[in-house]
Formats: C-alpha cells, structure tokens, sequence
C-alpha cells in the first residue's frame, strides 16, 4: 500500500573548516580538527544523496557525533564544561522560517542542530520507500522502522540536549519545544499508518483496526493542535496536511464499525437452530456499535536513541594541546556577516503512483 507523508525542507548549515592555526599545537590536535571537518562535510552530502541508506547514515552520523563530543564532554567524567565547548560558531536555518539562520557559538547548538537533520532525513528516507507502488514487507518494516528512530532521536534532543544550550531557543524555531512535539507526535502517527495498513491487508479484527484509526487521527490531531499557535505563515501548510490525515483516520472508524455489526449479524446467523430464524430478519443496524476505540497492540513509542561515546582519538593529551591563549583576538572562528548559507539541493523524489494528494 502506497503511503503519502508531508515532508518539510531540511535545515541547512553554513560552512565549517574547523582550522584553529596556532590552537591546535600537536598533529594529534590538528587531526581530529581534520577528521571533523571531513566527516561534516560527508554527513551533510549523505542528506541529499538518494542512494544513501540507514547503515550508511549511522555509520556517518556515529563518526560525526563521536567526534564532535570532544568539544562538549569532559575527558575525566566531571561536570566541568569542556574548554572547547565555545571555540566555534555554527550557523543553521530552520525547517519552516526559510533561508533566514540561526547562529550560536556553542557545540551543543552543532550536536542537536546536525542531530535534528538526522532525524528528518529518516523521515524523509521512510517517506521515499512509502511512496513506492509495489511496497514489499520488508519495506515497509524499514518505513515503520525509520519513522520510530527519527522519533527517538527528536526526544532525545528535546529531553537531554536542547535544554544545555546557553542561549534560549527562539519561539518558532525548530528547536523549540512545540515543533519538536509536533516532528515526535507524526512521526508515531506515520508509523501506525504502517500498523494500519498491515492490519487490513491481513485482516485483522477490524475492531483492533477501529482502534488504531482512531488512536492515529488523535495523534495528527493533537500534532495540529500544538502548531495552531505558530504563524500560519509558517506553519499552515504543515498544520493542512496533520488536519487532513486525523479527519481521514477519523473517517476509517465509522466504516469499519459497520463492518463489524455485519460480521456480528452474519455470525449470529449461524448459531444455535432457534436463533437461526430471528437472526436471519435482523437487519444489520442503521447505526455502528459503540466498539472499544483504545488501542491495546500496534501503538508505536518512540526507539530510545543516544549519542556514540567519544572518539578514541580524544586523549587527554589531545585536548590539552588547544591552547585557547593563541586564538586571534579578531575571533576568526565567526563566519563572516555576508556568508551565506545555501539550501542544501534534495532530490526531487515523487512518489512512483500518483496519490493526486498535494498541500499547496
């Protein structure tokens, strides 16, 4: 079964080249700067790359993450903030204010910035296999799959990280707390479509289905409404898309209730001999039962997601080989005022059967 997903645009990043002459003062040091521009520069390509799968991502973001950790983790377990916590200033754009960025220099904003685009990219891969006409089992494992990860790691920022930055999330903002519920909220409902879908297909008890319609046009309601106090100029289309998916799982419930009083009717017909003559006149009712709408099996909760452990090319010696003395006083780890960030170039991916569904 073909499946359609609204996705927004990815966030994009201004360039960063990690080069800290005079800072970095042993090859080890001037190495792991290397290694993490280099592994930047591949993980922001892998967004766009069509070709690009689950285990290519982890791997990537996993080398990424690790690295990036030694800006943020003290190397002796202590509370103390790393010294380099604040060498770098990133630079993003936001997910529904366009091309207009952000910028903080701070490595946490790096870590749940570039965190936050991993998990979109997981939507947006599980969104380009749903869009498939002849979608296999295994695929839509890897849908149902994808949509949980990148909702586990939008919790995971939203919980442990997003709550570090020194500087306080603007309203609106991808990172804050209303757009992250939203991104978690559809993510869960996207992947009990997957459920819904392998339900009917199997013919499950279509009062199990009844349920998980309705548990899943609550989910896009409840996404909806935590956006109805955002801009619309920003946030309308997305807000079009979750209010249509919750009236049209809504719409599943009453037809399947029916459904299921005419399987009812039908098995009483066949029951004891002086059953059989009353049961057979009964008309299936005009109105559906009243069936048990709450959900008991095929909810999906979020996969639990934590960031990699350090590289190993952190040692202590490496980190003590920064020596913040010799930054330039011009701080010329800012980007400069008229750099611009360019949208990074998605793959214009359609979905191989027209839906003749679009939010415009």
């Amino acid at each position: 079964m073909t499946h359609w997903f609204h996705r927004n645009p990815l966030k994009a990043t201004a360039p960063v080249s990690f080069n800290y002459y005079g800072v970095a003062t042993t090859p080890a040091a001037v190495k792991v700067c290397n290694d993490l521009r280099l592994s930047r520069t591949r993980l922001l390509e892998l967004f766009t790359d069509s070709s690009c799968n689950p285990e290519m991502m982890k791997n990537a973001t996993d080398l990424y993450f690790s690295l990036l950790q030694g800006f943020i983790l003290s190397l002796d377990d202590s509370s103390q903030e790393c010294k380099l916590r604040y060498i770098q200033n990133f630079k993003w754009t936001d997910t529904l204010q366009g091309q207009v960025p952000s910028a903080q220099q701070d490595a946490v904003f790096e870590l749940v910035s570039m965190g936050f685009n991993v998990a979109l990219w997981y939507t947006k891969y599980a969104s380009r296999l749903a869009g498939k006409e002849d979608i296999t089992e295994d695929e839509a494992k890897d849908v149902h799959r994808s949509l949980k990860i990148a909702a586990g790691i939008f919790k995971h920022l939203k919980e442990s990280h997003i709550p570090k930055l020194i500087t306080p999330v603007e309203k609106g903002r991808d990172l804050e707390a209303r757009l992250i519920d939203s991104y978690i909220i559809q993510c869960q409902a996207e992947a009990q479509e997957v459920t819904i879908a392998r339900a009917i297909e199997l013919k499950h008890n279509p009062g199990l289905i009844a349920a998980l319609a309705y548990e899943t046009a609550n989910f896009y309601q409840k996404a909806d409404q935590t956006l109805s106090s955002l801009d619309p100029t920003y946030a309308g289309k997305w807000r079009k898309y979750l209010n249509l998916k919750s009236c049209f799982y809504m719409a599943y419930v009453k037809p399947v209730a029916k459904r299921f009083a005419c399987l009812i009717s039908k098995f009483e017909r066949h029951t004891v001999t002086m059953a059989k003559l009353y049961c057979y006149f009964q008309k299936v009712p005009a109105e559906a039962p009243q069936l048990e709408l709450k959900a008991n099996y095929g909810l999906v909760e979020p996969v639990p997601f934590e960031f990699p452990a350090l590289n190993a090319h952190w040692t202590p010696e490496t980190l003590a080989a920064f020596d913040l003395t010799k930054r330039p006083k011009d701080d010329t780890a800012k980007p400069k005022p008229d750099e611009e960030v360019k949208p990074l170039k998605e793959p214009d991916i359609k979905p191989q059967k027209d839906s003749g569904c679009q939010i415009s």
